[in-house]
């Protein structure tokens, strides 16, 4: 194939943002049914919706389980969580049970039933946005055991959580008091419980504010009565200064738990009793994360004698930065691996006989479900990464060509202090085109969200898009990332908009020293906690050329005092306690700091956003009026904390690179012009 000359940024791609917008998403929530699996899965092609999909028994496709509009997505502290969970009967099928993201209830859905019923409603309809919501739900008898959220008053923190009790037979669909509450609610915070294999004790994971679940978490134990109530409660391990990221019980009624307790996310053996547990795999990595939604899962215990260890072989996800399967003996503690080209691991597993079920990605595959059969080793995807019409066989996306995909480099830089930044680089890549030898490539430095949150070296389509048109990308796990040990997360505490903007400052200029990258063509970009971090970079750093800034948070105090109860006490870690955040904000937030910046810039935002309201880009559009200051504003109506419907996605993708082309000085005529207003 002849390689052709072209200037970086111009490139032609068959990779445009109608077909990463299509392939957007992950599937999530991974569950065993006897022999079945099912997962929940996106459709960003019908408004963004997700529906249950099932894996059959006997070697058949997978296929979507709920037409639209039913949309299985729970919006428990806005960020949601497990959102379903299923039996198998011995007659009639399975029972599925899910919260509906419309009007947040619980459904009852029994698919292979005669006549194919439509879902029918366990519990009350409440105000959309608030009222009851549920989430991590397990099946136990005639019930179904959650998290019930529910708002008391008018005010995003006016919210009480419990664990509950849902009655199968509907009686509480037109009554609330037939919800039975198993705890006090004294907790701010909770998983939903997990049963032993009994059936006569449930765990569960408790914190409170000012704490983040990867700050400090309790693991809480009772006992089950006959009648379905919790008895002698009691916290068993966590606390202020231990994040139980995960409590699971083992065949034989073990407890299992992982916890940072070393530093690390490990997995440990708990007695019940005494709380003394016993590290199974001491290793500096991660078997576990961030704990931000309920019913996440990285380790899963296997019946005895799946994986030819005997008793209590455990499924975990590990790693540093990267992540992999594997199955412990943790009576030995030997650790085996599954063999296959996935480096990032999504936390979800599910387990049937011999077989463990797991969500993985790679530098040349998107996400998609892969089965390891435990007993014979062998790996292998068994459902593909969601597609535009899963039943189409013309579907586009099954034609691109892997050659346009890039290859991510996965580097360690040095910082400010002497301390590592880890980080992905991908460079410009075409199957046919080159620039000239004397050119140097424009970066687009991406900052994750969460803060308390990593990315993965693998394929992302939104990435591919830059890249195959000649724009670099360079993903920053900047100080406070996870997936890297306690003390690396720890590093962002009171240092938010410091580390972060430094962190992601110094790879782009390392970039640019050694000739990678062109220093007069920096970008910055970011959503969420990232989109904080690239409009602070804009307002502390001369570096950047541009920024494209997606529903951030641009001012602490704003922030503090209107996003969810979740992160409504997150700055106390992230830039001090609340008698200081005024000075805080003063000294970094974007809004505060306006009158710095000078880089043009694209600011997008979803009208329904709960988590960064659009009142915060409000705010920095109303503090650059008058200045002249290149910039564009673009709103979603209908979308909150996360764009997931397809036209939105679009237009976001193709605004971001009329940007880049316009300030880097690239002809592209295949997307619309970007209107940049001072």
């Amino acid at each position: 194939m002849e390689l052709r000359t072209a200037p970086y940024g111009s490139w032609p791609s068959p990779i445009d943002a109608a077909l990463a917008a299509r392939l957007d998403g992950r599937p999530e929530y991974l569950g065993a049914l006897g022999p079945e699996v099912w997962w929940t899965e996106p459709r960003p092609a019908e408004g963004g919706r997700r529906t249950l999909v099932r894996l059959p028994a006997d070697g058949g496709p997978a296929a979507g389980v709920l037409p639209a509009p039913w949309n299985v997505r729970s919006r428990v502290t806005e960020y949601g969580g497990l959102p379903w969970a299923g039996a198998e009967r011995p007659a009639g099928g399975p029972l599925v049970v899910f919260a509906h993201f419309a009007d947040q209830r619980l459904y009852a859905y029994e698919p292979d039933a005669p006549g194919s019923p439509a879902p029918r409603a366990l519990t009350p309809l409440s105000a959309v946005g608030g009222g009851l919501r549920w989430a991590d739900p397990v099946l136990r008898g005639d019930e179904v055991w959650c998290v019930l959220e529910e708002f008391t008053g008018p005010a995003p923190t006016d919210v009480r959580r419990v664990l509950a009790a849902v009655p199968l037979d509907g009686s509480a669909a037109g009554d609330r008091s037939r919800v039975r509450e198993l705890t006090d609610g004294r907790h701010r915070f909770s998983t939903g419980p997990r049963l032993s294999p009994d059936g006569r004790r449930a765990a569960w994971l408790v914190w409170d504010h000012p704490r983040m679940p990867w700050d400090g978490t309790e693991l809480r134990l009772a006992d089950v009565t006959p009648d379905g109530l919790l008895a002698r409660p009691r916290t068993v391990i966590g606390g202020a200064d231990e994040a139980v990221a995960q409590v699971e019980w083992a065949a034989d009624g073990t407890l299992l738990a992982v916890s940072d307790r070393g530093g690390w996310w490990n997995p440990y053996r708990v007695d019940p009793e005494t709380g003394r547990a016993v590290n199974l795999c001491p290793r500096e990595e991660e078997f576990g994360g961030p704990l931000w939604k309920p019913g996440l899962r990285w380790i899963a215990a296997l019946p005895a004698g799946a994986a030819g260890s005997g008793v209590g072989a455990v499924a975990v996800l590990h790693g540093q930065g990267a992540s992999v399967l594997g199955v412990l003996d943790p009576d030995s503690g030997d650790l085996v691996d599954a063999a296959g080209p996935w480096t990032a691991w999504q936390p979800t597993l599910a387990v049937s006989g011999t077989r463990v079920y797991g969500v993985a990605a790679s530098p040349r595959s998107g996400y998609e479900v892969v089965e390891l059969d435990t007993a014979s080793g062998r790996a292998r995807a068994v459902a593909g990464p969601p597609q535009a019409d899963p039943g189409d066989s013309a579907d586009p996306a099954r034609q691109v060509d892997p050659a346009y995909y890039p290859e991510p480099q996965s580097r360690t830089f040095p910082g400010p202090g002497g301390r590592e930044i880890h980080a992905h680089v991908y460079p410009p890549h075409h199957p046919v085109l080159r620039a000239r030898a004397d050119e140097l490539p424009p970066y687009a430095v991406w900052a994750h969200g969460g803060p308390t949150d990593h990315v993965p070296p693998v394929l992302d389509l939104h990435i591919a898009y830059f890249t195959s048109r000649g724009i670099g990308v360079v993903e920053v796990n900047y100080g406070g990332s996870t997936g890297y040990g306690r003390a690396y997360r720890e590093r962002l505490r009171d240092q938010w908009g410091v580390v972060d903007v430094e962190d992601c400052a110094a790879v782009a200029r390392a970039l640019a020293a050694e000739g990678t990258a062109d220093p007069d063509r920096l970008a910055i970009r970011g959503g969420s906690a990232g989109g904080w971090t690239a409009a602070a970079s804009l307002a502390a750093t001369g570096l950047y050329a541009c920024a494209a800034i997606i529903y951030p948070v641009l001012d602490l105090l704003g922030f503090a005092e209107e996003t969810h109860d979740l992160e409504s006490r997150y700055l106390d870690g992230l830039a001090g306690p609340p008698q200081t955040l005024a000075l805080r904000n003063r000294e970094r937030s974007p809004v505060a700091r306006a009158d710095r910046i000078t880089a043009p810039f694209l600011l997008l935002q979803g009208l329904d956003d709960p988590v960064c309201p659009p009142a915060q880009a409000r705010r920095l559009l109303d503090a650059m009026r008058g200045r002249s200051v290149p910039h564009a504003y673009v709103a979603f109506e209908g979308e909150g904390h996360g764009f997931r419907r397809a036209d939105t996605m679009v237009r976001a993708l193709e605004a971001e690179l009329s940007l880049y082309a316009q300030v880097f000085g690239i002809e592209r005529t295949d997307v619309p012009r970007l209107a940049l207003s001072d």
